[in-house]
């Protein structure tokens, strides 16, 4: 076991939080899991109160955007205890992204230890709400101070905590879509397949137009002949056409490899379900639609679980899907998601990381 120095917070904030307003993101645990990369290793591993962090004008990380991270989830147990949802999952992803950005890689049972001890220590920030939980932010970043552009040479790797509700404020009410004809989020060979600061910040202008317009997110296209389905700026999308459960493929090379899309293709692929993992244009999505073929659309990702589309627009269209209401598959794939979540179902493929407390 990770022997890691805790440092309490002399003041919990834990009784001013609004639990019936938690948003998402926007309120911290007390604490937070710290580990330094210097000389060739990581080390210095410790649990100190969450608060800021000192930095230079200078920091790398802040011009040239040498950052990863990872998101995932810890929830209260029908039997008591916490579950972590797949971090191991987590894990081998963030050591992906981390090559990607010349960030040395950490140790994946480093990763896993430092969440379950600070869950540990902060469980009573798990809220008791169905539906709510407790989102984990595993980061790291370069802490060189330098104009020049190359790869730091010394990391911090930090996790942090935040109660949290709903992504969608919506719930699993089916979203509005508008598919981005002018916009790239990432082009084969780029950063689009790790969790990076840069892949999502090339994501927040056509997000943020979209928003204007009353939309929810953006389906991006591929970045070079705009004509095949690529993701959403926050999730990976799923496709029910005719009975089979259609998705991009991670061999695109634009698109992230979602725990939450692995657990979906997971459960379609044992319940019988035809599954396929291949490039699929915006022009047969349409087609689909026109024939009747199209019977669901929607989002998988760490914060929103399933999120349902009720319309897709493009190129001034509206596509109204299932008559905006959340279909069979979504539906089901969401209840035995947080189902396992929530250790309310057998979790049969070992996903879950548990806690005793």
């Amino acid at each position: 076991m990770l022997q890691v120095p805790i440092t309490k917070t002399q003041v919990s904030r834990l009784d001013s939080v609004d639990w019936n307003n938690l948003g998402f993101g926007v309120v911290f645990s007390d604490h937070m899991f710290v580990a330094d990369y210097k000389n060739g290793g990581w080390g210095d591993f410790r649990i100190i109160p969450y608060g800021p962090v000192p930095m230079e004008p200078a920091l790398c990380t802040l011009h040239y955007g040498q950052s990863i991270f990872e998101g995932l989830k810890a929830f209260r147990a029908k039997n008591g205890g916490v579950n972590i949802f797949r971090p191991y999952k987590n894990a081998e992803r963030f050591n992906r992204s981390a090559r990607m950005l010349c960030i040395p890689p950490l140790d994946e049972e480093i990763f896993v230890e430092s969440m379950k001890q600070l869950v540990a220590l902060d469980h009573e920030w798990i809220p008791r709400q169905r539906g709510h939980s407790l989102y984990i932010r595993p980061f790291a970043f370069g802490t060189d101070s330098f104009l020049g552009v190359r790869a730091s040479r010394t990391y911090v790797f930090m996790v942090i905590t935040s109660p949290v509700a709903s992504y969608y404020a919506e719930g699993l009410n089916p979203v509005r879509i508008l598919v981005d004809c002018e916009h790239v989020r990432a082009v084969r060979g780029g950063l689009g397949t790790a969790k990076t600061a840069a892949n999502y910040a090339a994501s927040l202008y056509a997000g943020t137009k979209a928003h204007e317009a009353g939309f929810s997110q953006v389906l991006f296209l591929d970045g070079v002949t705009r004509e095949f389905v690529d993701e959403v700026g926050a999730m990976n999308i799923m496709f029910v056409i005719d009975d089979e459960l259609i998705t991009p493929p991670l061999e695109q090379g634009s698109i992230l490899a979602g725990v939450t899309r692995d657990s979906v293709l997971t459960l379609a692929r044992s319940w019988g379900m035809k599954v396929a993992e291949r490039s699929i244009t915006i022009d047969e999505v349409v087609d689909a639609h026109r024939k009747g073929r199209l019977q669901e659309v929607f989002g998988t990702g760490t914060a929103a679980v399933i999120s349902p589309v009720g319309e897709l627009s493009y190129k001034g269209e509206s596509f109204i899907i299932n008559d905006r209401k959340i279909g069979p598959v979504a539906q089901r794939m969401y209840d035995t998601v947080t189902g396992i979540q929530y250790g309310e179902l057998e979790d049969t493929f070992g996903w879950n990381v548990h806690i005793e407390l």
